[in-house]
């Protein structure tokens, strides 16, 4: 069954996060009217179950439906060859052509490919299907996803998260940001003391021999400790001068958040402050389980070999992996390099494929693979 306009009239509905009432409501009305029991829930969510509500079993694919910030002009343009564009309804559309606009990768794609395979779906008996367009994924909240994982246990759940659509998310690196504030008393330029600034050249070098020192030997980039200097500030009122400092640590899973915080705490000057936030702590699946052989077979029954990758970012499977011990994946159509850019853009035919896959998934979970 070839796709709805979902898709187009979702990423037409900019929603960065704390703004995504119009595209959560569209999605809702779209799963009302294909038969799912779908509301806006209390998160503000989009929320839609197929097959028996009571069902003892529940597959979840959860997705998030805000997306980075920054408008990319929504177009569905040929292939190679750019300006070609056409006005015609994205449902008569599949090879040749792709959908440019923000979130049509991350992540609007993958949720909307679950709506659509849940949709097309024949629901096994004992089985219940929950879509969830999460609120909040791009920024630190999380309120979507914490809302659902705090509401419900499923027995096996999908991230929605461009990985391609042959391709098996298995884990995502931990994360934590921290600010870091010192002041100091002003003296003169030709005193020996080192300015607040060289304080805070010292605590940088200081956190990346930390991390050369936990990296000697790892060679899997999952498993290294990667440390961005996302921001540096000083500032002086005459009478005393201040450093402001942002670090974002993305971390392998034998290192967590608190980890991160007390060595810092090491480094830091004497009435220095230190703020963490943002903790997230990795999460790496294995992949001998049911649900990862379910969706191989479903990725090899689209005439495609399966591959699994590891992510240095984060997501939902960061919350929910904390919460929740079923078998967990990340899937979705589209090239992960594409999302947060101007030029974010995703195939029409490997969203298809991505339905087509996540359709089988679905169908099979009442065989004896799961």
């Amino acid at each position: 069954m070839p796709h709805s306009d979902l898709l187009l009239e979702l990423v037409k509905r900019y929603s960065p996060s704390t703004l995504e009432s119009a595209a959560v409501n569209h999605l809702v009305q779209w799963m009302r009217e294909r038969g799912f029991d779908a509301r806006v829930d209390e998160a503000g969510n989009a929320f839609g179950i197929r097959g028996a509500t009571n069902a003892p079993n529940t597959l979840m694919l959860l997705g998030h439906i805000d997306t980075f910030p920054g408008e990319v002009p929504v177009r569905v343009e040929a292939l190679g060859e750019a300006g070609r564009v056409t006005t015609e309804p994205l449902a008569g559309l599949s090879a040749g052509w792709a959908l440019y606009g923000r979130g049509s990768v991350d992540a609007k794609g993958a949720l909307c490919s679950f709506a659509e395979a849940a949709a097309q779906a024949r629901i096994p008996e004992g089985w219940r299907v929950i879509v969830a367009g999460c609120v909040e994924e791009e920024i630190a909240t999380g309120k979507g996803s914490n809302y659902v994982s705090d509401h419900y246990t499923p027995t096996f759940c999908i991230i929605g998260e461009p990985s391609s659509s042959n391709r098996i998310t298995l884990g995502y690196k931990g994360r934590i940001l921290v600010e870091y504030t010192l002041r100091r008393a002003v003296a003169h330029t030709a005193r020996p003391e080192p300015t607040v600034g060289a304080l805070g050249a010292e605590f940088w070098h200081n956190i990346l021999n930390w991390t050369e020192i936990e990296n000697a030997g790892v060679e899997r980039i999952f498993d290294q400790v990667m440390a961005s200097l996302r921001g540096i500030n000083t500032s002086s009122d005459y009478f005393n001068e201040t450093l402001n400092m942002t670090v974002a640590f993305r971390l392998p899973p034998r290192i967590t958040p608190e980890d991160v915080l007390k060595v810092l705490r090491g480094f830091a000057r004497p009435g220095a402050e230190l703020r963490g936030y943002g903790h997230e702590r990795a999460y790496q699946s294995d992949r001998n389980n049911p649900l990862v052989r379910g969706m191989m077979a479903a990725i090899r029954a689209e005439g495609m070999q399966p591959g699994f990758v590891l992510k240095t970012g984060t997501s939902d499977m960061n919350t929910v992996g904390s919460k929740w011990s079923c078998p967990m994946v990340a899937y979705g159509p589209g090239d992960s390099n594409l999302d947060h850019t101007p030029h974010e853009h995703l195939p029409l035919e490997e969203y298809d494929r991505a339905i087509a896959v996540l359709k089988g998934i679905i169908e099979g979970l009442g065989s004896n693979s799961y």
